[in-house]
């Protein structure tokens, strides 16, 4: 079962110990020093047995305000850069938000429901990160 939730974020790829030129070289447009953002799109997905009770999977509210709580409260509308706690020291690619946004939730839902987490940057970017 999948939950698709949205959110807004600015963010810039670059190293602080390179120059402009060189970040922009190593980074492109995603290095400009003004930052840039993103209408980013978040899939969630959870695996495990139907429970007999509820024929779910998972209560979808109970994903969404999972979801809410531990990655839109904290990252929407925000520099990814500067004011999200769990991306300190993290180069925000779409990459590197897949893994840390998955690495929020997992702790937090049942042990193996967790199955994915994909992000999506642009139409044309996404990366994902989960369970084989």
């Amino acid at each position: 079962m999948t939950r698709l939730e949205s959110f807004s974020a600015a963010h810039r790829l670059f190293k602080a110990e390179l120059s402009d030129e060189e970040n922009f070289r190593l980074f492109g447009p995603c290095s400009n020093p003004g930052g840039h953002g993103h209408n980013y799109r978040l899939a969630v997905t959870v695996r495990g047995s139907i429970e007999p009770d509820s024929g779910m999977v998972l209560n979808l509210k109970t994903l969404h305000d999972l979801i809410q709580t531990s990655i839109l409260d904290k990252v929407d509308h925000r520099n990814l850069n500067l004011e999200v706690d769990f991306l300190t020291g993290v180069q925000p690619t779409t990459e590197n938000l897949a893994r840390a946004f998955f690495d929020e939730l997992e702790p937090r839902l049942p042990t193996g429901r967790l199955w994915r987490v994909l992000v999506q940057e642009t139409d044309k970017n996404s990366a994902e990160y989960g369970e084989d």
